[in-house]
């Protein structure tokens, strides 16, 4: 029994991922006190930089290095990112939690997310826009993007700006129903199972995201998220505003034609509580009672959040103004961002995978890379010559992408082991990879007979 059609249900921009948040450096040998550099392709959303920054020693560094494919989903990581790199002089860590949870999986959001995201956007936007040698903030470095690149992003940015509401301005734009596109995406995935969805949303909750381990998925909530896109309701408030971060133009064949379609292309099966509500190390939040979880996926993913900004703010580098002073959040600019020490991450342009070995500075240079499912297909031979000694290459599988079946899953993985042979990695055996991610470690090269 299948609720819908494979090609529609992930969708075709990654708004997420399909696997939790991974510290990227508890697995693999042990590392040096020196920088570390993770290549991060297609991960979609920033849980692994947010997870593997709370795991760092204090005198460990980490650059992350940031390949998408898609500048909508540059600009949602650089959004995210800011939002968690808030000090708590201008939004403390329970209030920045729940905004950023509602930015990252609520396809509608309250007037107070929505202003600010547009303060953040235009903050960006500056950022952007100025095209400086260097970075404005070390975690925003978008300094070596193409110039067409980073103008997309301004365009973007300056999309979240513009009012939505309804107005006689010809500078507004009309509003979004985000209620119809959603509906217009579940009509196609379902196809003509439409008038049974709420059996097909419980089918796919009980029998697949149950049976693969997610119980703490709550029935309530998820049938909510896939009726709705709304995910993440923690505050009594009207969630009527249409999340300008989860909009992106699909082009369409029309009668011969190309025609870009504005609208929500992501994920409506797997749903956003993949990505930090259904692992914890907090075990109390796993209880059960008559065979029932007490918490919610909503629960933990708020639960781990809000750890890993309690992280962030304990990394936080001395501040240039006076320690506690109060920054009022309309005026926080990317100046005024938590600086954490010895952290970077820097966004790279999106064809340059292929392009880094052409590049000396990149040989023999990441410790760890990681691929998405989305964008394995990009995983190749030249891998071998920007991946460090003992390199660790972790590739998400495809677990949690629902509408695969068992067959079409383990096909995957047994690709991805030959892709990864080929690129010059073997399995690492001595890590539990599972069968959400493979992990894989650079063969040693063999020495040359004297």
């Amino acid at each position: 029994m299948s609720a819908g059609r494979a090609s529609e249900g992930a969708g075709c921009i990654t708004w997420w991922g399909f696997s939790p948040a991974r510290d990227l450096l508890s697995t693999g040998p042990v590392r040096h006190e020196a920088e570390v550099n993770v290549l991060l392709v297609g991960s979609g959303d920033p849980r692994h930089i947010l997870k593997t920054i709370a795991g760092l020693q204090d005198k460990q560094s980490l650059h992350v290095w940031v390949i998408e494919s898609s500048m909508e989903v540059v600009a949602r990581q650089l959004l995210l990112l800011y939002l968690a790199l808030l000090p708590q002089e201008s939004m403390g860590i329970h209030e920045k939690t729940e905004v950023f949870l509602e930015v990252f999986g609520n396809s509608e959001i309250r007037s107070q997310t929505e202003e600010t995201v547009r303060r953040a956007a235009s903050q960006l936007s500056l950022s952007v826009t100025e095209k400086l040698e260097t970075a404005t903030h070390p975690c925003l470095d978008t300094t070596l993007l193409k110039f067409k690149e980073q103008d997309e992003l301004a365009s973007i940015f300056k999309s979240w700006i513009q009012p939505v509401s309804s107005t006689s301005s010809p500078e507004c734009r009309a509003p979004v129903l985000m209620s119809k596109i959603w509906d217009y995406r579940v009509r196609q995935h379902l196809g003509t199972r439409y008038d049974s969805k709420t059996g097909c949303f419980d089918w796919d909750l009980t029998m697949k995201l149950h049976g693969k381990g997610c119980g703490v998925i709550n029935k309530q909530q998820y049938v909510r998220w896939r009726e709705q896109g709304l995910a993440f309701e923690m505050r009594e408030g009207i969630y009527q505003i249409a999340n300008p971060t989860l909009l992106s133009s699909r082009v369409f064949n029309q009668k011969g034609d190309k025609v870009a379609v504005r609208g929500y292309w992501g994920d409506i099966v797997s749903s956003p509580y993949i990505s930090f509500g259904i692992e914890t190390e907090d075990k109390s939040l796993l209880k059960t009672q008559n065979g029932q979880h007490i918490k919610t996926a909503q629960d933990i993913s708020f639960a781990n959040v809000q750890g890993l900004f309690q992280s962030l703010s304990s990394r936080r580098g001395c501040p240039t103004t006076t320690p506690f002073t109060w920054v009022d959040e309309k005026s926080v600019t990317t100046d005024d961002l938590m600086s954490l020490n010895g952290i970077s991450v820097t966004f790279l342009p999106l064809d340059s995978l292929h392009k880094l070995i052409q590049k000396q500075r990149y040989t023999n240079y990441f410790n760890t890379i990681y691929f998405s499912v989305s964008c394995v297909h990009q995983l190749g031979p030249m891998m071998r010559q920007i991946a460090a000694p003992d390199a660790l290459l972790i590739v998400e599988l495809a677990k949690y992408v629902l509408d695969l079946n068992k067959e079409q899953e383990a096909g995957y993985a047994e690709k991805v082991a030959s892709m990864a042979l080929e690129a010059g990695f073997e399995p690492w055996h001595e890590g539990n990879s599972g069968d959400v991610e493979a992990v894989f470690i650079q063969r040693k090269k063999k020495e040359k007979a004297s």
